[in-house]
């Protein structure tokens, strides 16, 4: 690894956030010179990457001895994380074997297929200095896959139509297809804690229209700092988010609508204010937490103010009261609480596949309730009638 994932430059105009610079040019330049907030899930994820890597270099590269012994020791360091745990080496392992089998696909459409790990993609022809890094790409003559791997499991990430994939692609056709005769582009996103692989596929002419019509323009209005500003679904990761005019406007002219009781709204209007009300939802916690930071860094809030909330009783060394209740006579049960781990919890410190061994005939997923979600939801759709429902117990 030539260096940590974490230490990765990031361009202005990055693949990661196409879909903000693209959408809303003039945001790149908004957010310009503010910092990246860590968090534990990013430190997390950065964790599952390394592995990935090491992994996949040790199955699907050439390595010598002295190779071999520097990934051995990459590994160690690995598993001394304190994010390192079964789960994750569990998921990795599915990716792992996922990209192993899409790269025998390429070995067998031509013999001298490559593959790339973390290849640094090059598509400035398009985007003013753009550039990313690929976890994984594969060339072989004809065709071009993309992988890439999202640790996470609280957002499900689709490669369908996906513009940071888009761009890899196109850094990788840019630097391969004079040695490739590369017809056809595949990008596939591993999202192994949801259990979800999806891929989109282009040829080389779709994706290079796309690139000329959508891309080329937007990024020449995003590095100038210009355009129109636009909110939607890709402000979820803006910096900006919380003070941003345009989408405080959005939301505002949201709460202009002309609300009426209930029993007289039609389906039509009740379809469009659930869209209202998750806009605003969302909306006002990226306020709420903004204006938190605000008044811990001192910024006085007008009309809020800073006060202690409410906390719970703690015991602080629950092994000394365990002792001293243990040395009262006292029975168990009155202070002791015995139970199973949850399925998750299981799945971290046994393994999942070793868990599902153990015990998988004892594990059963229920119907899930039913919940009302947007049509463009990839899950399909309950026929609502009362047979359907019959079994599940509903909430109101």
């Amino acid at each position: 690894m030539t260096m940590a994932h974490a230490e990765r430059a990031h361009a202005l105009l990055s693949a990661s956030k196409a879909a903000q610079w693209i959408n809303c040019p003039p945001s790149a330049r908004l957010q310009e010179g503010i910092p990246d907030k860590r968090s534990e899930y990013a430190d997390e994820g950065t964790t599952a990457h390394e592995l990935g890597e090491i992994k996949l270099r040790r199955r699907i590269t050439i390595c010598n001895s002295a190779e071999r012994a520097r990934l051995d020791a990459e590994l160690e360091r690995i598993k001394a994380s304190p994010y390192y745990n079964a789960e994750m080496e569990n998921a990795i392992q599915e990716y792992v074997e996922i990209v192993g089998e899409r790269f025998m696909e390429a070995k067998a459409r031509s013999s001298d297929a490559v593959v790339l790990l973390e290849e640094r993609l090059d598509f400035s022809e398009w985007v003013p200095e753009g550039y990313g890094t690929g976890d994984v790409v594969l060339i072989s003559d004809g065709v071009l896959e993309i992988i890439d791997l999202k640790y996470g499991k609280g957002v499900p990430v689709s490669a369908v139509g996906n513009p940071q994939m888009r761009l890899y692609a196109l850094g990788a056709w840019s630097a391969y297809s004079y040695l490739y005769d590369i017809q056809e582009v595949r990008m596939t996103i591993v999202q192994p804690r949801l259990d979800s692989v999806s891929t989109d596929i282009l040829s080389i002419d779709e994706l290079l229209e796309w690139a000329e019509t959508v891309v080329k323009p937007a990024a020449a209005l995003a590095d100038a700092g210009e355009g129109k500003f636009k909110a939607g679904e890709h402000c979820r990761w803006c910096k900006v988010k919380a003070t941003c005019r345009a989408r405080a406007e959005a939301n505002m002219a949201a709460l202009a609508y002309e609300f009426k009781e209930p029993a007289l709204l039609t389906l039509e209007e009740i379809g469009s204010i659930l869209h209202i009300a998750d806009q605003l939802q969302a909306w006002a916690k990226d306020v709420e937490e903004y204006a938190h930071e605000q008044a811990l860094k001192g910024n006085k809030i007008p009309q809020w103010k800073l006060v202690e909330g409410r906390s719970n009783r703690q015991i602080t060394d629950k092994e000394a009261a365990r002792v001293a209740l243990e040395a009262a006579g006292l029975e168990q049960e009155k202070y002791l609480k015995v139970e199973l781990l949850g399925i998750s919890e299981l799945e971290k410190r046994i393994g999942k596949k070793e868990l599902t061994a153990l015990i998988g005939d004892l594990i059963v997923k229920p119907a899930g309730k039913p919940v009302l979600v947007p049509e463009t939801d990839r899950r399909p759709e309950l026929n609502s009638i009362e047979e359907e429902f019959a079994n599940i117990d509903m909430e109101v």
